[in-house]
């Protein structure tokens, strides 16, 4: 039964996929529908990156004893500075360690 349930929303998944990849094609897209989706990704974007630098393990705001929000005021900093991606990534991830582990 389990596997019945695990076949059937793999096909869903790649169904909907394969027919949003296929069928819809960009160039021949409303304006107004192509404006509206460019705001997806930053508005998607914040909503799950938020929760993991601001929430503690029980779902509870934590400002203080947070290495998070300082790792990444770090990385956006460095972020802004360099406009690398890599180097955002690694001086976010460098500073989260050391704050840990210091």
């Amino acid at each position: 039964m389990i596997w019945y349930g695990i076949v059937i929303s793999g096909i869903l998944n790649f169904l909907t996929k394969f027919l949003s990849l296929t069928y819809f094609d960009t160039s021949k897209m409303n304006p107004f529908v192509k404006k509206i989706l460019s705001y997806v990704p930053s508005a998607v974007f914040p909503a799950i990156i938020f929760p993991g630098i601001f929430l503690d393990s029980n779902g509870l705001i934590d400002f203080e004893n947070n290495p998070k929000i300082y790792s990444s005021i770090i990385a956006v900093i460095i972020g802004i500075l360099s406009r690398n991606i890599l180097a955002t990534i690694f001086s976010g991830l460098a500073a989260y360690w050391l704050i840990i582990f210091i």
